[in-house]
């Protein structure tokens, strides 16, 4: 009966004490345009290359062709919501992720919408992707959130966002 009672013991302080980690994306290489500080992940197949706003404004066509994507953090978030930039994010080919926007998407892919005058839908959101994959005759829009859970940490969240780029690359 101890023997019974030490290892129903034994499974519930595992049960309870182990943390669920994510998983490290370990998929193919990936290179991703950061407008901001480049962050600190913990893979090693992730190549962040910087670039700025005039580029992502004018060359959609050749980044969507050398990036799999687009993050822009939370310190450009108020410069990312001019309307100048709505045509870009809704132009390229590859997704565009807003680091830590607790308006998700809306006030960066809708003209005379601005960041300041958009309510917080969620408050504990890390990271809204958005990709447009429409034409003029359809909607096709995706869109990808991810909130930091109890249990996670902000380099599972990366994780799970370079999971989704590589997922992109089969829409």
């Amino acid at each position: 009966m101890k023997k019974i009672a030490s290892l129903l013991i034994g499974v519930l302080i595992c049960v309870v004490g182990c943390d669920n980690t994510f998983s490290i994306y370990q998929g193919r290489d990936l290179k991703i345009g950061v407008i901001g500080a480049i962050p600190e992940v913990r893979e090693e197949n992730i190549d962040f290359q910087v670039i700025t706003f005039e580029e992502l404004k004018y060359n959609t066509e050749s980044l969507s062709k050398e990036l799999d994507a687009i993050m822009i953090m939370k310190e450009f978030l108020h410069e990312a919501d001019d309307d100048q930039y709505v045509a870009a994010y809704r132009a390229l080919t590859i997704p565009t992720f807003f680091m830590q926007s607790t308006k998700v998407h809306v006030p960066f892919v809708n003209e005379g919408v601005q960041y300041d005058d958009i309510i917080e839908v969620d408050p504990a959101n890390f990271s809204t992707g958005f990709l447009d994959l429409g034409t003029d005759e359809k909607i096709n829009e995706h869109t990808w959130r991810y909130t930091l859970g109890k249990k996670q940490n902000i380099q599972d969240v990366y994780s799970q966002i370079f999971a989704t780029i590589e997922s992109v690359s089969s829409l």
